[in-house]
């Protein structure tokens, strides 16, 4: 029990469902360009996962493997120009010796002083456990790793990490004072994290002592790690794989203890004076910046840590894919080689995962939209989908099945324009904050802006004339096409696109109809992502650093949304959790993540409060008192971007759609040809009755049809000949070959209709089918 409790800290200290969340950094999409992956899974995970920081002012220690922003200019170069040397291990065998040893040099100074600090008398620490129990320990002693060995044999064996007074901590670095402790093994977030982050190490090590590359950064990400690596005009290929596996399996038998050391930002210079995109790094830091590197075997790193306690804990390793990627995301930039890769405790979690992958790699909504007709893109418009007739069916019904629930929920619709004056993004700030995203035009000497999102052309129409406070909530609604400009190394598909539309709407709310307007919206998010067979993770993230704002509008909006949400958990059953200080800087926010078929997942839907966009457009209401107040907009999007819902669904479905959902509900197959013009007078009928329906009059037989049919992905197969035609009936089978028999063409359409209307997802003539 105190193993599971040990283990479960993270959880038991935000109090059995919510846990703190890292905060994003400048390499996700919010302020930096990701690059692109091998493929959607982990391209999403590389843009969804959150990077620690490169560095932080003052004693807090910098991390340069890891990925994040070093301050300075995001673009371009630093001093050095170009990498000093070819990408050969030989050449570079000096540069890494030198490298390590200066990394003992600063190893055994860094030693020395924590041996100062033990002093000759041992200092008694009390480490309080996550259940409230406490242990006794030897300040500069004691480490999480003895703790999690005398909890259990088996703890200490698993033990990853630990958070030492809320801060990440390796488990072999010993406890500086009084403190409150958690540990981690794989099963938990943490764990992984430092697992993965740990491989990378092992990865970067592999690349340098196999190709002589010059390392930029390697994080973990969602599921896995990469890193990126310069060498010159070289390419990595399927055939290098083995080579870099070999090395690694080397490197996790050597047993390789991680090693931290602590340097200045002059020392970590001369360090790394060879590797141009190190030196970029440190130069952005502070000048009083007090950088950590950890060492394993003959490889060291600028990292924040923290790390495994030595390379044998990586069990299972394997390398995904080899792309390219540009340094800093900037085509401009230097051209990067990045290698994927994934680790795991256990062979069989290996095995599992490998599985998985290979089904997502069938799932590919790329391959099954081509495969199926659905949409393809083309290079006279790249990051734009071409939607064919299928695809747009689905679209379509997509579009419609929100506009619904907008009017059960009291939503109005308007049509906004897709391109605007530069006064306007000066007034909402995109100009400052977001400008480099937006597609910017001249005309007639003046800057213009196709929009990349429309809130601030809703707030436009709300500032068109006065309001009542008797008039609010206004639910403004647009399906409006939005541009962003995306770097073309990042566009993948339809998870990232340069055109696309949102079911967008903003809310003009009181403050006293804050929770009612967001419980309302939770409500209508329950109804269409049940109806698409998608289940959710909630979590409630609160005011960041340099929020905007009134503390006390925070406050109250803080609670406001938590009491929601705690409705919500009694109400349903799901729970939520905390990330603490990960809201937009103009409010905090509900944040959504759905999960596929595979357990994959995915961000699309949320919801925000924003105190500060009604302030820049200068937006009011007439209170009850007869005095002007600020409205609170609340923004909010159940599928986000349609485009990338696309995607998701159609690798959720795998290509099988539910018939509601389904642009190919219906084929209908004659016999012979003698039974053509009835199975034209059968399509016509059920095409009267709205059904996507057709018929296959090819002169072949009808097996071939049905076969094509089915493989088509066609919902129901309806077979018609002579006795059909006397009879007026069809003979319905689906399309995973069950025959249904003979029905009346009424009968089926009623049955049809119902199967459409109630959105279900198995077909309910034949349930599993």
């Amino acid at each position: 029990a105190a193993e599971r409790r040990a283990r479960r800290g993270h959880q038991e200290e935000g109090g059995g469902t919510r846990r703190k969340k890292k905060m994003s950094t400048w390499w996700d999409e919010r302020v930096g360009k990701p690059l692109e992956g091998w493929h959607k899974v982990e391209e999403e995970r590389a843009r969804e996962g959150h990077l620690r920081a490169i560095a932080r002012a003052g004693n807090q220690p910098g991390c340069g493997c890891c990925g994040g922003q070093a301050g300075g200019n995001k673009q371009g170069w630093g001093s050095a120009k170009t990498p000093t040397q070819p990408a050969d291990p030989a050449i570079k065998a000096p540069y890494y010796k030198k490298r390590i040893e200066l990394f003992e040099k600063y190893f055994e100074r860094t030693k020395g002083q924590e041996e100062e600090a033990k002093g000759k008398d041992a200092i008694k620490i009390e480490i309080t456990m996550p259940d409230g129990g406490k242990k006794e320990g030897e300040k500069d002693v004691t480490t999480p790793l003895d703790i999690a060995k005398s909890i259990s044999k088996k703890l200490g064996q698993n033990a990853l990490v630990a958070k030492v007074n809320g801060e990440v901590w390796d488990v072999f670095r010993p406890l500086e004072g009084d403190c409150s402790i958690q540990i981690f093994t794989f099963d938990s977030p943490e764990g992984k994290e430092t697992y993965w982050h740990s491989s990378a190490h092992l990865l970067g090590q592999a690349l340098e002592l196999e190709y002589g590359v010059d390392l930029t950064i390697g994080p973990a990400i969602e599921e896995g790690f990469y890193y990126d690596c310069f060498m010159g005009d070289k390419t990595l290929h399927e055939e290098d794989r083995d080579r870099i596996l070999n090395r690694i399996n080397k490197i996790i038998g050597e047993k390789q203890e991680f090693q931290r050391a602590v340097v200045s930002r002059d020392e970590a210079l001369e360090m790394f004076q060879e590797n141009p995109f190190k030196v970029e790094v440190i130069e952005g830091l502070p000048q009083n910046a007090v950088i950590s590197l950890y060492r394993n075997g003959p490889f060291c790193d600028l990292c924040h840590g923290p790390h495994v306690p030595n390379s044998s804990s990586i069990k299972a390793f394997t390398v995904n894919q080899m792309s390219r990627a540009f340094w800093r995301a900037d085509v401009k930039n230097a051209p990067l080689m990045r290698v994927y890769g994934v680790s795991f405790p256990d062979k069989k979690l290996l095995k599992k995962y490998e599985l998985r992958i290979a089904e997502a790699k069938k799932r590919d909504h790329r391959v099954l939209g081509l495969n199926h007709d659905l949409f393809f893109f083309n290079g006279v418009s790249p990051g734009s989908c071409f939607f064919q007739p299928y695809g747009t069916r689905i679209y379509n019904t997509l579009l419609s099945f929100v506009k619904e629930k907008y009017w059960d929920y009291g939503y109005e619709e308007v049509t906004s324009p897709n391109i605007f004056h530069s006064d306007l993004w000066q007034t909402s700030g995109h100009s400052a904050h977001y400008k480099q995203n937006m597609f910017m035009f001249d005309v007639e000497e003046n800057e213009w802006g196709l929009k990349p999102m429309n809130c601030p052309g809703h707030c436009v129409m709300y500032a068109h004339r006065k309001h009542s406070f008797r008039e609010l909530p206004i639910r403004l609604a647009e399906f409006g096409v939005l541009h962003r400009n995306e770097y073309s190394g990042a566009l993948h598909g339809l998870t990232r696109v340069r055109r696309f539309v949102q079911d967008d709407a903003h809310i003009f709310c009181r403050r006293d109809q804050i929770a009612g307007e967001v419980s309302a919206y939770l409500e209508m998010f329950r109804e269409i992502y049940g109806a698409l067979g998608l289940d959710y993770d909630l979590a409630l993230s609160t005011r960041p650093e340099g929020f905007l704002g009134d503390p006390a509008d925070w406050d109250i909006a803080e609670k406001a949304l938590e009491n929601v949400l705690d409705a919500w958990e009694a109400k349903t059953g799901k729970g939520y959790t905390l990330n603490p200080e990960d809201g937009a800087f103009y409010g905090p926010k509900i944040d959504i993540t759905v999960y596929d078929a595979l357990g994959r997942k995915f961000q699309c839907a949320t919801v925000q409060l924003d105190f500060q966009l009604p302030i820049r457009f200068k937006l009011s209401y007439v209170n009850a008192e007869n005095k002007e107040e600020i409205p609170v907009i609340v923004h909010r999007a159940i599928m986000g971007s349609f485009e990338r819902m696309m995607a998701i669904l159609t690798e959720h479905f795998a290509g099988k759609w539910p018939f509601w959902l389904s642009p190919k509900q219906i084929m209908v197959v004659p016999i012979s040809g003698s039974a053509n013009e009835y199975a034209e007078e059968v399509r016509c009928t059920f095409r009267a009755a709205k059904f996507h329906v057709e018929s296959d009059l090819r002169d072949m037989t009808m097996q071939k049809k049905v076969r094509d049919a089915q493989l088509s992905q066609f919902n129901y197969i309806l077979v018609v000949g002579e006795k059909e035609k006397e009879q007026k009936t069809v003979n319905v089978r689906t399309r995973a070959n069950k025959v249904l028999g003979e029905k009346k063409a009424e009968e089926l359409i009623a049955l049809l209709e119902e199967e459409r209307q109630t959105k279900a997802l198995e077909s309910l003539l034949s349930p599993k089918n």
